[in-house]
């Protein structure tokens, strides 16, 4: 399978923009709910924080998955695009109240909750609603991942979740509070994992926390192990789909669920990131002392991973009918050295006016994208809009 970019609908719109590709995103969704038939009690809630397109939520909305939001903008953004109440989940370490009030008032399936202090305003605000609000704790494992510092979240160090060795107290508070009911844990290591081994490592230690539960009698309904599977950034045609057979498998073999538990999941990247590319216009080519520069009209404010993660996105000249390939930094407009796409990168010959796709963006693209410089925000299109 391989993205197919209507070229001649590309010239008549405005750049940068990005598109979206519906068959890969389809085929991926196909995949994860094929995957996930295979275990009787798996659940996949897509992490809307990797793009919240409207027209991309509810493709995934209609595919069966649940949400997972980490603020109330994108509870409302999952709302709007169908989503069942039910099936969302609320994470992130700095819950405002009028986001956790919008979570009471719709019902959602529960809070993954990441400290004392929040656990008391959720039961507090609870209670003035004369509700019971389901709550999963997330506890930092202090299990590393193999990937960006930036995007590694369940070490020690990392300000995300309850410690291990707090755990015990937290949820002897939970069991005091009348307006929580305690249903849960959550865990989430980081984003972009390619090495399985770093999923067998949250196994073990959720094994080891649970054995720790039981021996006090308390019993543990839902297991959430977040997400975090990366995609193929070097090659986006050779790999669209990422492995999740693999990824499903990895959990079934090595994470000891007990019969009566559900196993949460909250991919986002594995889901979108393969579908999308931003498509940008050639400014100019501009020669250096020792090497040359194709300056597109996108810049960071428009994917800022390279600058932010220093991350890797394949690229492509679309329009070029030069079959010479030179070797190029590609940059943006925006005014900051950081604001480069890629350093010494072959393209088919480069000249003013050419459509460059940044492959593999579908996932922290345009849902990062910002204003700065007075910008104005990419559009998104889908390639049904552009037939």
């Amino acid at each position: 399978m391989k993205t197919v970019f209507p070229i001649h609908k590309f010239r008549e719109l405005p750049t940068p923009f990005y598109y979206y590709d519906t068959k890969v995103l389809r085929d991926t969704l196909a995949c994860v709910n094929r995957e996930v038939a295979r275990y009787d009690n798996f659940s996949v809630h897509y992490a809307v924080k990797a793009n919240a397109n409207p027209k991309v939520l509810t493709i995934i909305r209609e595919s069966g998955l649940g949400a997972d939001c980490v603020s109330g903008g994108e509870i409302r953004a999952a709302i709007k695009a169908g989503f069942p109440a039910g099936k969302i989940v609320f994470a992130g370490v700095g819950k405002a109240d009028w986001e956790i009030d919008l979570g009471l008032d719709y019902d959602i399936f529960c809070f993954n909750v990441e400290s004392v202090p929040e656990l008391e305003v959720i039961n507090e605000l609870a209670a003035a609603k004369g509700k019971v609000a389901n709550v999963a704790f997330r506890i930092n494992p202090n299990v590393g991942a193999h990937t960006h510092a930036n995007i590694t979240t369940g070490l020690a160090e990392n300000k995300f979740g309850i410690s291990m060795h707090d755990m015990d107290k937290v949820i002897d508070v939970a069991l005091e509070l009348k307006h929580v009911k305690f249903i849960g844990l959550h865990f989430h290591i980081g984003s972009q994992i390619l090495d399985m081994g770093d999923f067998i490592a949250l196994c073990n230690r959720v094994n080891e926390l649970q054995d720790k539960l039981e021996a006090r009698h308390i019993l543990v309904e839902h297991i959430n192990v977040g997400g975090g599977l990366g995609i193929d950034y070097d090659h986006p045609n050779r790999q669209p789909i990422p492995d999740f057979a693999d990824y499903f498998r990895t959990y079934d073999e090595h994470l000891k669920l007990r019969p009566h538990q559900t196993l949460h999941f909250e991919l986002g990247r594995a889901i979108t990131g393969q579908c999308g590319s931003l498509i940008s216009k050639v400014l100019y080519v501009k020669q250096g002392t020792n090497k040359q520069f194709a300056i597109l009209d996108a810049g960071m404010t428009d994917l800022i991973r390279p600058a932010l993660y220093q991350a890797h996105h394949k690229m492509e000249n679309l329009t070029s009918q030069d079959p010479v390939v030179e070797t190029y930094d590609v940059v943006g407009p925006i005014c900051e050295s950081s604001d480069v796409f890629g350093k010494a990168v072959d393209l088919n010959k480069v000249k003013r006016g050419d459509l460059i796709a940044l492959r593999s963006a579908g996932a922290y693209g345009e849902i990062m994208a910002s204003g700065y410089n007075c910008r104005e925000l990419p559009k998104g299109y889908i390639s049904e809009e552009l037939v």
